[in-house]
């Protein structure tokens, strides 16, 4: 029988990638949307302080195992932007979709002058197994690209038609999933953290 773990986030994108990558290891992976929970706040300055706070509001409202992830995009022509702020890098108005294209636009903007538009993702998973969980496990990853100015590529999601993967000359949209999923910060970070929970 499988394990029923809630995944902290309501973002449909996240939840496909996070869903298929646990379904083979014997983790049943709900939404936290399956008990009404809302969005917990992201108050902090680091990725991983936020993915331990997520990880804790959704297991205290479920009192289940939770799994949260906190992820964007870094650009070091940029200090580091969008950073911990991706998802609302131009503002925190509209839906995610629309969010998506003015953020996207943003970045373009802010780059379009710029020689290095290396950028990478970053994800940094939390698994807590109660809210009180002293121990709870940790991983994380990057996914190394560059940033281009015209999208390609309709798979993905956020700033993926614009993240160029160098060694499959293609952007993040342009991967299937199956591929992003091997390759992509979520999935090197979900790999990392399921080798620390079979050590256990």
């Amino acid at each position: 029988m499988n394990q029923q773990i809630v995944i902290a986030s309501n973002n449909a994108g996240k939840l496909r990638e996070l869903q298929a990558m646990l379904k083979p290891i014997g983790l049943d992976a709900v939404p936290q949307s399956h008990w009404a929970v809302p969005e917990a706040d992201e108050p902090h300055s680091t990725f991983l302080e936020n993915a331990l706070a997520k990880a804790r509001h959704a297991s205290r409202a479920t009192g289940l195992p939770a799994l949260a992830d906190d992820s964007g995009l870094c650009v070091p022509a940029l200090g580091g932007d969008p950073g911990v702020n991706s998802a609302y890098y131009a503002g925190r108005e509209g839906d995610r979709k629309t969010r998506d294209a003015r953020n996207n636009a943003k970045l373009v903007d802010e780059l379009r002058d710029r020689e290095d538009r290396s950028a990478f993702y970053y994800c940094v998973l939390v698994l807590v197994s109660s809210e009180e969980d002293p121990v709870p496990v940790m991983a994380d990853a990057r996914w190394h690209g560059e940033i281009i100015l015209e999208p390609r590529g309709t798979n993905g999601f956020g700033y993926d038609p614009y993240f160029l993967v160098q060694e499959h000359a293609k952007t993040a949209a342009e991967l299937g999933p199956e591929q992003k999923n091997k390759a992509s910060h979520r999935g090197r970070a979900l790999a990392a953290l399921v080798a620390k929970l079979r050590e256990r």
